[in-house]
């Protein structure tokens, strides 16, 4: 009823989705899972022979997680004056890249405060000449708060940004207090956008809805409630948006020649909206709703007849 019909899974392959695997096995799987497991397991995912790709066209397993510090709200954003928390050093990181790397695996890397997606960019250019020509997509989750020095750089070394719309919005108060030195870099989704880095927008469910629409509300508005936008300079546009969660997410999972599109010989995940995000008013965007959802040529939610 959300129009999802894929997702990138964090938990790991211990967790959500051995969920999955059971509605997989009972035939009621959904939507499309590209999911993720802890790199402490990578010793064992080696030794049982798991690549990255692993799966089906509905259960797959692609990539490793690591995280190189907390949250803003919990003030465990590792920053350059030294606050937070570190949970991987950028050694660290460098080792699970190249380890990674000898498996095929690539690697999404959590980082909130600008130190550690400084680190993170650190650690993926020591490593490059290991994964670079294996063609790894590696990303960095969140990416909430860069120095301008370091906001390029995505582009530069071909490191995805894995960001969620609504956190701008949702995280404002925080922002503005935590981090008022810093907000020229924080949720700079258009700069990361114009610097020629890929940007891919997801919900980071359960702290914000799995909720798709409200993202692309978000990232064109960049208000919740009757206040004006926040940081109005990063809004997107709709179509850019769009792309953000369709088009960019596929080519992520390596499905960019199959899925993300509306084409011949392309899967048949289609959502259908009770208007045209495009061409309505921008206000209009928190209002859009989901008609119905198909995953696979399959109809998930409302199928036809419509009213």
């Amino acid at each position: 009823s959300r129009g999802v019909g894929a997702v990138h899974d964090k938990d790991g392959w211990l967790g959500a989705p051995g969920i999955f695997q059971r509605l997989r096995d009972e035939g009621s799987l959904s939507l499309r899972v590209w999911g993720s497991i802890p790199h402490e397991l990578l010793k064992h995912a080696s030794e049982l022979s798991l690549r990255a790709g692993f799966g089906d066209e509905y259960l797959r397993v692609g990539y490793l997680k690591c995280f190189m510090d907390g949250t803003l709200g919990s003030q465990t954003a590792l920053l350059t004056d030294g606050t937070g928390v570190r949970i991987t050093s950028r050694e660290e990181l460098e080792e699970i890249l190249r380890r990674g790397a000898e498996a095929g695996w690539p690697v999404a890397v959590h980082a909130i405060g600008d130190q550690a997606n400084r680190d993170a960019l650190d650690a993926f250019e020591a490593t490059r000449e290991a994964w670079q020509p294996l063609g790894l997509r590696h990303r960095v989750e969140h990416a909430q708060c860069l120095t301008p020095e370091d906001l390029p750089r995505f582009a530069a070394l071909r490191i995805a940004c894995s960001v969620q719309f609504s956190h701008a919005p949702s995280d404002r108060d925080l922002a503005d207090r935590l981090w008022p030195e810093r907000l020229d870099g924080a949720y700079a989704f258009r700069s990361l956008w114009d610097s020629g880095a890929l940007v891919a927008n997801g919900s980071d469910a359960p702290v914000e809805e799995l909720d798709p629409l409200a993202g692309l509300a978000a990232a064109v508005l960049r208000t919740i409630d009757e206040r004006p936008a926040w940081r109005p300079e990063q809004r997107l546009g709709v179509e850019q948006a769009l792309q953000a969660a369709t088009v960019n997410p596929a080519w992520l999972s390596r499905d960019e020649r199959r899925r993300g599109k509306l084409l011949p010989g392309y899967l048949a995940d289609i959502v259908v909206l009770d208007r045209d995000p495009v061409t309505c008013e921008p206000e209009e965007l928190r209002e859009v709703q989901v008609v119905a959802t198909m995953v696979g040529g399959r109809w998930v939610h409302n199928p036809p007849p419509w009213d």
